[in-house]
């Protein structure tokens, strides 16, 4: 063997005992410092309802401050453009969404960021379904009714959306190409605004994620026909769902954590188990039960997966829908 190959063989083995001795993991000194999430819905919403308590219980565990800030518009891509493009380092997260990350994907031509490629899956939160809610004063009280009366009125009713084909958006459409009646979408940037104009009147109908919108229901303010998952929800039982009318209509509205693309491994783990452990606290697990959400907790490989089979999904279930209308 020649002293050049010697040479090279030494420092190459002294390039490995150096990477081995370098230091701790990413995982080890992270965080050192705050800790940014970002919401793509105004205040007030269920992003907020799930986002603010979990993040709360994530400081306290990391013992570093988590930021909250609220980016809405663009039908929820404004939120996750930013997080697509900040840096890998697991010190910014995005509140993910069944909307922009698996249906986006299917009606814009050019997306500001690919949901597959641009992001690290930490977990999925929860699964939740949406509900179908109308104004005090519709002359309707399920939904049989709703439709008889859309059928009777063509073109009377008015719908309010997160913006086009978001879920709340595709949940409308879809059951008017199932039942045959027609309403007219109105798109809000938070499902806060949608509410408030459900209560005074100003648009008919919405279909309103759960957790956004238990107290208006427990409180009487508006009127539940119907919910959009296959089966009924635990804190609604008598409430059908659309599927025991209309078999295989779905749309469950999952929210779950998301890192940009290239944050190292490690600290996606850590993230993933200590979301994981902030699900099953008591006071955590009350809270969804309350507001209808659904645990899951799932695997950042499990959670990928998730990602690219709705985006599947969503994408065949648009095709079919949007030349209809």
């Amino acid at each position: 063997m020649t002293l050049c190959k010697i040479f090279v063989i030494r420092l190459f083995a002294v390039l490995l005992i150096s990477l081995a001795l370098a230091g701790p993991s990413a995982a080890q000194t992270f965080p050192s410092k705050p800790l940014k999430v970002i919401n793509s819905w105004p205040p007030g919403g269920p992003g907020d309802t799930l986002t603010r308590p979990i993040m709360t219980k994530l400081s306290e565990r990391l013992g570093q401050p988590v930021i909250i800030e609220n980016r809405p518009g663009g039908s929820a891509m404004i939120g996750a453009t930013a997080v697509a493009r900040s840096a890998p380092d697991g010190y910014t997260l995005l509140t993910a969404n069944v909307s922009p990350i698996a249906m986006a994907p299917a009606q814009e031509a050019k997306m500001p960021y690919d949901p597959v490629k641009d992001f690290e899956p930490i977990t999925q939160l929860v699964s939740s379904p949406l509900v179908l809610l109308v104004r005090p004063g519709l002359p309707v009280d399920s939904l049989q009714s709703l439709i008889a009366y859309g059928k009777a009125n063509p073109s009377k009713l008015s719908y309010g959306t997160l913006g086009n084909l978001s879920s709340t958006h595709l949940a409308g459409e879809m059951l008017l190409s199932r039942a045959g009646f027609t309403m007219l979408p109105v798109p809000y940037k938070g499902a806060a605004q949608v509410v408030t104009d459900l209560i005074g009147g100003q648009i008919d109908v919405g279909f309103i994620n759960i957790g956004g919108a238990m107290s208006f229901i427990d409180g009487g303010k508006l009127r539940v026909l119907a919910v959009t998952t296959t089966k009924r929800s635990g804190v609604l039982p008598n409430v059908p769902a659309i599927h025991e009318f209309y078999p295989g209509y779905e749309v469950n509205s999952w929210y779950g954590m998301m890192a940009p693309a290239g944050t190292p491994k490690d600290v996606v783990e850590r993230l993933h188990r200590e979301f994981v452990a902030i699900l099953q606290m008591p006071e955590i697990v009350q809270l969804f039960k309350a507001n209808g959400f659904a645990a899951e907790g799932t695997t950042p490989e499990q959670f990928g997966a998730k990602i690219k089979e709705d985006i599947h999904r969503w994408a065949e279930i648009i095709k079919t829908i949007v030349p209809a209308k």
